[in-house]
């Protein structure tokens, strides 16, 4: 009964891995295929997790754990490249606070 529930699940994820992989491909917006692309490492976690399942062994947490954590930086860092992309200027705070700061001294 685990092999039918293991292998229906690993039908599921191929189906959405393809469907990942389509999105990747033809995404319109480069946030769609990042989206897309963090679901995909999602997807792979998921079916590791599979195969720990089916062979009854522990040897896959350490890629289980980096897995997650390239997902986690690399989401992180195109959050914060698209942020940046929206602002007006894109400098870093300090630049915009220095700014500021001589503004309220040429006034006073």
């Amino acid at each position: 009964m685990l092999d039918i529930a293991i292998w229906a699940a690993g039908l599921i994820l191929a189906l959405a891995a393809w469907g990942s992989v389509y999105r990747i491909w033809k995404g319109p917006a480069l946030l769609d295929r990042v989206l897309a692309s963090d679901v995909l490492l999602s997807i792979l976690t998921a079916a590791l997790c599979l195969l720990m399942i089916e062979t009854n062994s522990q040897h896959y947490i350490v890629l289980l754990v980096v897995i997650a954590t390239v997902g986690f930086v690399g989401s992180v860092t195109v959050a914060r490249f698209a942020d940046n992309r929206k602002l007006p200027e894109a400098q870093p705070l300090a630049g915009r606070t220095r700014r500021r700061r001589k503004k309220r001294k040429a006034e006073d």
